[in-house]
């Protein structure tokens, strides 16, 4: 008796170790480490999608200038290094000296990189001598994405029974509710998510894109254009720019406000229903991974959709 109590005063003095942590990625590549990382350098949308879940990375690497990065907009990005600001400009050597265990982004199926810097075949392998890249899947549904990010949040720790994670989700679920009703109120309202240029327009596939999947299965009613080769939109011309008419347009606002000044320059683009009505709104094109923005952009949508003229077009 003595001896198996001494056994058992053993054991339960013996230090647990923790278990190896494994992560399988959206291009079907797994990890395993020792622990779980917690020295992360996340690209925007994964910081994105990491601080609101209580993970922060120790540095970022974004697409572009900070000043216009929508992702990150509104996060409190104290004690983050950026090292990286923009697809060739990702900093090496920061990135060892911040000594990461994990780089994180996100894989795109159809172009089958990862994005950002580390996608780039010139710096990819010095990247990946310094810790492993991975990332989950761009799929066709931002609630997909951030599901798959909630659940690499709690194999990293984070608490999701947090009161501020908590309250997220019921202010997604409650503008959600909001979304719904406006779209089903507007049937006839034609929607269509655009990204102008100098030369023309390009108007969005729905399917293409994550939030444009999810508002249409939420009911809204998105123009579907007959996209050109190999690409996830129509080009028009402005000279042909009516031939896809809409009673509202949402620019593509990943890039600030440059896509609402290519419009604004161009004469034709009045001959598009909803341009001439005055019916914009933002896309929010590709950025959202919590369900904290959703709930703001949603909500932006939900009072476009209450105030437009659904009448502009047959």
């Amino acid at each position: 008796m003595f001896k198996a109590l001494t056994i058992l005063a053993a054991l339960l003095a013996t230090p647990a170790f923790a278990a190896d942590w494994t992560y399988t990625d959206g291009a079907g590549k797994t990890i395993t480490l020792p622990q779980p990382p917690s020295r992360i350098i996340a690209h925007a949308n994964a910081a994105a999608a990491l601080i609101p879940l209580g993970n922060r990375p120790i540095g970022i690497f974004l697409d572009g200038a900070p000043s216009v990065d929508r992702a990150t907009k509104g996060l409190d990005l104290t004690g983050i290094e950026i090292v990286g600001k923009g697809w060739y400009e990702l900093n090496a050597e920061a990135i060892l000296a911040l000594d990461p265990d994990l780089i994180l982004t996100e894989y795109a199926p159809l172009e089958g990189f990862y994005n950002g810097a580390v996608g780039d075949a010139a710096i990819i392998d010095r990247i990946e001598a310094i810790a492993p890249i991975v990332g989950p899947a761009q799929g066709n549904s931002v609630i997909a994405m951030i599901e798959d990010y909630t659940k690499l949040a709690k194999s990293l720790g984070a608490d999701l029974d947090a009161p501020e994670i908590i309250a997220d989700k019921a202010a997604f679920d409650a503008a959600l509710t909001r979304f719904k009703a406006a779209a089903t109120a507007k049937p006839g309202l034609t929607v269509m998510a655009v990204s102008p240029s100098s030369t023309g327009i390009s108007i969005a596939a729905p399917s293409e894109f994550g939030e444009l999947s999810d508002f249409a299965a939420w009911g809204l009613n998105l123009v579907t254009p007959a996209v050109d080769p190999n690409s996830s939109y129509q080009t028009l011309s402005w000279e042909n720019a009516n031939l896809q008419p809409a009673d509202l347009v949402l620019l593509d606002d990943r890039w600030g406000d440059r896509t609402a000044e290519d419009l604004a320059a161009q004469p034709l683009a009045q001959r598009i229903p909803a341009v001439a009505a005055g019916q914009l709104g933002n896309w929010p094109a590709g950025w959202i991974r919590s369900y904290r923005a959703y709930a703001i952009e949603l909500d932006k949508l939900t009072a476009l959709i209450e105030t437009a003229n659904a009448d502009l077009v047959d």
